[in-house]
């Protein structure tokens, strides 16, 4: 089995991505830890726990990380996903905090880490201000771990966010550049580009989200307020290779979860951009070797669109 702790800002994307990795059969979810970002952090841990819900698979403990960036100001998705985050589509019966572990979010990385040494991957599709606390706590748990896969960044300087930022990045750029400073795992990046280059047809969208179960209604519902949203034109003229499905956070769970879904990828050594008018958060790449760095990413080019498919019809049979 596959140790897998998840980080995440459950929005519709991380719960996406969360639903995937509760499907694959040879996956173990040893936690999921929350931070803020796409919505604020209580409603962060309130979705996952509603995702888990959905999946009837509560029994999985949840852990609430930063509320905030490490030192820059607050940033939230607005009402891409919804107010909540979620798709504006409360649910009466929806679990409560009082589910949470008492434990906080960074701890739990560092003692779920020690205590299966060299066995855990740790999944980031969030801000990364839990990965870099943890690391500050406990310098050297990173060497234990088996791998890091982000869902962040970015490749040519084509922003979501800023004008050359990718939102996980922008809203915690230190948290970005202590985590790709001190993390010598293996690494492996899902940038921003690279999604849109690997988005999927609507049409596959239409026919994912119509299988008929409990997890596919689920999904349709908190999916619609997003939909409407990465449909309008403005939108859709960011995506960099043109209109497509897009579900970011999927992307880095995948290639975590199957390991011959990356068909094409390059060995970089990478950093954070903590200054510049337009390049806060940026992720540059060093193909000059001037960082003079050891520890190499891997930045992911492309996905086996087959098997990436067949991953998502699998998280809402």
């Amino acid at each position: 089995m596959k140790k897998l702790i998840l980080d995440v800002d459950t929005g519709v994307d991380d719960a996406q991505a969360i639903m995937m990795a509760l499907a694959a059969p040879d996956v173990e979810i040893l936690g999921i830890t929350c931070s803020h970002g796409n919505t604020t952090l209580d409603n962060a841990c309130k979705n996952t726990l509603r995702v888990l819900k959905a999946c009837n698979r509560l029994d999985i403990p949840v852990y609430r990380g930063c509320l905030e960036p490490l030192l820059g100001r607050k940033h939230h998705a607005g009402d891409f996903h919804g107010k909540d985050g979620l798709g504006d589509t409360p649910d009466p019966d929806a679990p409560g905090l009082e589910l949470l572990q008492k434990e906080k979010a960074a701890k739990a990385i560092v003692q779920f880490v020690n205590q299966n040494p060299g066995e855990v991957t740790l999944v980031a599709t969030a801000p990364l201000t839990n990965l870099a606390l943890a690391v500050k706590l406990n310098p050297g748990f990173t060497k234990k771990l088996k791998a890091l896969y982000i869902m962040g960044g970015n490749m040519e300087s084509r922003g979501n966010t800023t004008v050359c930022g990718e939102f996980n990045f922008v809203a915690d750029p230190e948290a970005a550049y202590i985590v790709l400073e001190r993390y010598l795992c293996p690494t492996y990046i899902a940038t921003w580009e690279f999604s849109c280059r690997n988005s999927l047809p609507w049409a596959f969208c239409d026919t994912w989200l119509k299988q008929g179960t409990d997890k596919s209604r689920f999904m349709e519902k908190i999916y619609a307020h997003t939909r409407k949203m990465v449909q309008t034109e403005r939108y859709q003229k960011e995506l960099v290779s043109g209109p497509g499905f897009n579900t970011c956070d999927t992307y880095a769970t995948a290639a975590a979860i199957e390991d011959t879904l990356v068909t094409e990828s390059e060995e970089v050594a990478v950093t954070v951009e903590l200054d510049g008018t337009h390049t806060r958060g940026m992720m540059v790449l060093d193909y000059m070797g001037l960082l003079k760095k050891k520890h190499k990413v891997f930045i992911m080019k492309r996905v086996d669109l087959e098997k990436f498919k067949q991953l998502l019809i699998n998280a809402l049979k």
